[in-house]
């Protein structure tokens, strides 16, 4: 029998505050939705461009739960043996070898016992004695046949396994999916998750973002590279700069010294914050052009 443990959070403002505790700076809809999740038992679809805190948010809320995160990185050919379960085959062959006399049908039952079920995360998640966040990410990466293996778990929290029989959760882990939009999910899929869309935070949210994540860095630098960085997500580019990324170019101008970011500078640490030539030609034409983006920040 399920021992489903008490509720997660006692409201809202208890989400918001927790992820601030761990330096994840959400919003009140973010809160909402998470909240919710939790009291519906019901996973998290969180879409989104790449790079805007989707994975971040699953591995912000097992911290700050002091919960044990499993995850399951999606890809092109993942199957139930690398999602779900597979036997150890090596181990059976072991035991089939050290038994070759005894009876064929108290080998078989002996062999597809637990003892040789090699749990994957979505298996693990649901059968943990301890409190759980699963964080499915990438879920678009998969073939849309490979979307029904999700479907049983996500409906019911229960695995049916042909020889043991179906398996149920010992708790309801608070479930994360990600995507970032390369192909359109399953009806079914969608229908059993609350929908949360996390887009590039605003200019004054990411500037919050750089001074929680970047040691002693200055009120006007962080406003700068929000500024910057904003304009540089504006341009026709292969790939928009992440939050990730605006954090790595912070840490880089200050471990540079830099106090105020003129073009030369830009250009010089694009690489930091662009990954791709076309992308970091593009920018570099933008800094050399656009004096408003450089200009200094007024107290």
């Amino acid at each position: 029998m399920r021992s489903f443990m008490t509720e997660r959070f006692s409201d809202v403002a208890a989400v918001h505050s927790g992820l601030a505790g761990v330096d994840y700076l959400a919003d009140d809809g973010i809160a909402s939705v998470v909240y919710l999740a939790d009291r519906l038992e019901k996973p998290i679809l969180v879409e989104g461009p790449a790079g805007t805190g989707k994975t971040q948010l699953a591995k912000s809320v097992a911290e700050m739960l002091g919960a044990r995160l499993i995850r399951l990185q999606c890809y092109e050919g993942l199957d139930e043996s690398k999602a779900l379960y597979e036997w150890n085959y090596k181990k059976q062959l072991l035991r089939i070898q050290s038994e070759r006399d005894a009876d064929w049908g108290e080998i078989e039952d002996d062999i597809f016992s637990e003892e040789f079920l090699l749990t994957r995360p979505l298996l693990e998640a649901i059968t943990a004695d301890e409190q759980v966040v699963l964080l499915i990410d990438e879920v678009d990466r998969v073939e849309i046949e490979t979307e029904a293996l999700l479907l049983e778990i996500l409906s019911d929290y229960q695995v049916s396994i042909p020889e043991l029989g179906t398996i149920e959760s010992k708790q309801i882990p608070l479930v994360f999916l990600t995507s970032n939009n390369t192909r359109e999910l399953s009806e079914a899929l969608k229908r059993r998750a609350l929908y949360m869309y996390l887009d590039y935070p605003e200019l004054e949210r990411e500037r919050e973002i750089v001074l929680t994540k970047v040691p002693d860095i200055s009120e006007n630098l962080a406003d700068q590279i929000a500024r910057i960085v904003r304009s540089v997500r504006d341009l026709d580019l292969r790939k928009a700069p992440s939050v990730s990324e605006t954090i790595d170019w912070a840490r880089t101008l200050v471990l540079l010294g830099v106090e105020h970011v003129d073009a030369k500078t830009a250009t010089e640490t694009a690489n930091i914050l662009l990954k791709y030539r076309s992308d970091i030609e593009k920018a570099v034409k933008e800094f050399a052009t656009s004096e408003e983006t450089f200009a200094p920040v007024e107290a």
